[in-house]
């Protein structure tokens, strides 16, 4: 597995995380950021969605001992469609990096996906983006 570039592992070391938390990254490209969250997550879980097949297959391929421990799952979606499967537990925390429906890029999608994103996440979740140093919060 190659290390995380410094800008993710800043990212990653950014994020709010415990070891019970239920984790979910919008666009997760081949896996590393999510791979970086699994290893920090005890009784916990990501959920590491992307929209390009090939992005997830990379990630499924990358991650097979985080999946397997259960920590960590793939699931290709576009984040403006997504929503929790039947009996899926809601997040505590979401998180996304280079994302153009969250970073003002595509203000349509953008509605869309925060009405999702809003939907899926827990009382009291939180969501982040890049773009701060490094994060910023997006209220909901």
């Amino acid at each position: 597995m190659p290390p995380l570039s410094p800008r993710l592992a800043e990212i990653v070391d950014a994020l709010p995380l415990t070891p019970d938390m239920r984790v979910l990254e919008i666009g997760c490209g081949p896996g590393a950021a999510a791979r970086a969250v699994a290893a920090r997550l005890g009784t916990g879980h990501i959920l590491a969605i992307d929209r390009s097949a090939t992005a997830i297959a990379q990630a499924e391929a990358a991650s097979a001992e985080e999946i397997a421990s259960g920590r960590m799952s793939v699931r290709r979606a576009a984040i403006e469609d997504f929503g929790l499967e039947a009996g899926e537990a809601p997040f505590d925390l979401v998180f996304a990096v280079r994302v153009g429906a969250l970073d003002g890029r595509h203000p349509g999608a953008g509605r869309k996906a925060m009405a999702c994103i809003a939907a899926a996440l827990a009382p009291g979740g939180r969501l982040f983006i890049d773009g701060g140093d490094p994060l910023r919060e997006l209220a909901l």
